[in-house]
């Protein structure tokens, strides 16, 4: 049997998907995860009074009570409540247990999402009762937080209400947490001398600009790529506006010839069209382009909030690069910004070194499937609850209120992913890099010690031999290094293995 947020949500019919964590009555305690879901089994004690003769209010509260003590806050559901229910219906539901502590955070919530205070309700800041967090610290990350008096309950949501992804302690990003990556990170590039680490960072830099385009399905120019990348490397100098996401915008797109640059002024989707219709097949279908000023200004204020917190740093990029690409903004150059944005809270919030770049790109690139899978995670349940037709252009033209989608969806399944992401970066990609680099100077020592070649040509000399599995082919001995005998090739060769090759 489901409860909890399940089963509000079948019971009511409500138009929001099931979430990912779903709890049952079971025979014992029990907890089953799969790649997309959690089973919390929990055993008949713990099972909400719900019955025939039982007044639909007061079974919606048993449930609510049951959720925030093990499912945490799904401020969706709580949206959805608040449609879903008069204004009186909703006083009567947080009157049930009026100084209670759950039924005081189920108040807040409403009254917090709603923007207004509830009929027949009156504050109780002169009651005896203790201030509780209106978000369980044990179950969701949560910021510092304000007092609210009217409830007594310490609002430390981790961003506005137009604007809050939440993120589930989960067991694993409990475990990246605990591993203090950043802290391993310092200690590990401390020991890099500082000439090294710097031509490392100009190296990452590009590399990120490139698989952030590969993503995208773009091989770009080297100068276009180059410019990508300075970008990156200044992630986290200017703050979080819409001038500087349309600039951003602005850098990203080569020709704005065919695009319509800033905030949307039509629909958006993502995905492919019919070849003989030309009919939209969305994957993703974007944020109303009615609702981009409200819900982006709500972004930017709550972007604020997490990076101004001691949230964890990972966590907090992952809630506000994905809630980007979700709400998808512009009309081209989403993915890349929402990727840059990664770049922008990890250096706001000092997790990433000022002046070196954290190359996440090239870790999603390695991991594109998947990266494809989480994105979809959240996409494709919700096109079942968003109606939508087609346009002229052959666009979607989104007919119901979906803002609360973007506004307040998990970002779980995001943040673990990021993590992944994040310790595949500072244990492979950085590493590889700056051992490729020693090796380079190494050999470019040898070459300057034994035929003062300048550094233009030994740049050349590397590439060829990468590229020809150590040796120096036929057409390059004949035209760039003409000059050298064969016993010189030889001995060249021999030492570009032992250095380049070697364990």
């Amino acid at each position: 049997m489901i409860v909890g947020y399940a089963a509000i949500i079948e019971k009511l019919s409500l138009p929001i998907p099931m979430p990912d964590q779903i709890a049952v009555i079971g025979s014992k305690s029990s907890i089953k995860t799969t790649e997309d879901s959690e089973l919390i089994i929990l055993p008949k004690v713990y099972q909400p009074e719900d019955h025939g003769q039982m007044a639909e209010i007061k079974a919606l509260y048993k449930h609510l009570v049951f959720a925030l003590k093990y499912e945490g806050v799904s401020l969706l559901v709580f949206a959805a409540l608040s449609k879903h229910y008069s204004s009186d219906q909703l006083s009567q539901l947080v009157g049930i247990e009026p100084t209670g502590q759950y039924s005081r955070r189920i108040w807040f919530i409403i009254e917090w999402i709603l923007g207004y205070e509830l009929p027949n309700t009156q504050s109780i800041s002169k009651s005896k009762k203790s201030y509780v967090d209106a978000l369980d610290t044990r179950l969701q990350f949560a910021v510092e937080g304000e007092k609210s008096s009217r409830h007594l309950v310490i609002n430390n949501f981790p961003g506005t209400r137009g604007f809050c992804p939440l993120v589930r302690k989960s067991e694993q990003l409990q475990g990246f947490v605990q591993e203090n990556i950043a802290q391993k990170k310092n200690e590990y590039l401390e020991g890099i001398r500082k000439d090294i680490l710097l031509r490392a960072s100009a190296f990452l830099m590009l590399k990120d600009s490139k698989a952030s385009f590969s993503i995208e399905g773009e091989s770009p120019k080297s100068k276009r790529a180059a410019l990508w990348g300075n970008a990156i490397g200044q992630a986290g100098m200017k703050p979080l506006n819409r001038n500087e996401l349309i600039r951003l915008q602005q850098l990203v797109i080569e020709n704005p010839r065919f695009i319509s640059m800033g905030y949307r002024q039509e629909g958006g989707f993502v995905g492919e069209h019919d070849r003989d219709t030309g009919e939209p097949i969305p994957d993703h279908i974007s944020a109303r382009h009615e609702d981009l000023e409200q819900i982006m200004g709500d972004f930017i204020e709550a972007s604020k909030i997490l990076i101004k917190s001691s949230i964890d740093p990972v966590v907090a990029a992952a809630a506000l690069a994905f809630g980007f690409v979700f709400i998808h903004p512009f009309e081209d150059g989403n993915g890349r910004i929402h990727r840059y944005l990664i770049h922008h809270v990890l250096a706001q919030k000092q997790f990433s070194q000022q002046g070196v770049i954290f190359p996440v790109s090239a870790a999603i690139l390695k991991r594109i499937d998947s990266y494809r899978k989480v994105l979809e995670h959240y996409s494709h349940p919700l096109l079942h609850f968003i109606e939508w037709e087609r346009t002229e252009n052959n666009n979607v033209k989104v007919l119901n209120d979906t803002i609360d989608y973007y506004r307040y969806f998990d970002a779980t399944h995001q943040a673990e992913y990021l993590y992944q992401c994040v310790r595949e970066t500072l244990e492979t990609i950085i590493p590889e890099e700056l051992s490729y680099l020693h090796r380079f100077e190494e050999f470019k020592s040898y070459l300057d010690n034994e035929f003062e070649m300048p550094d233009k040509l030994v740049s050349l000399l590397i590439r060829f031999l990468e590229q020809n599995g150590g040796e120096l082919s036929k057409r390059a001995r004949v035209k760039e290094f003409n000059l050298l005998t064969d016993a010189e090739v030889i001995e060249i060769e021999k030492n570009y293995r032992q250095i380049f090759l070697k364990g």
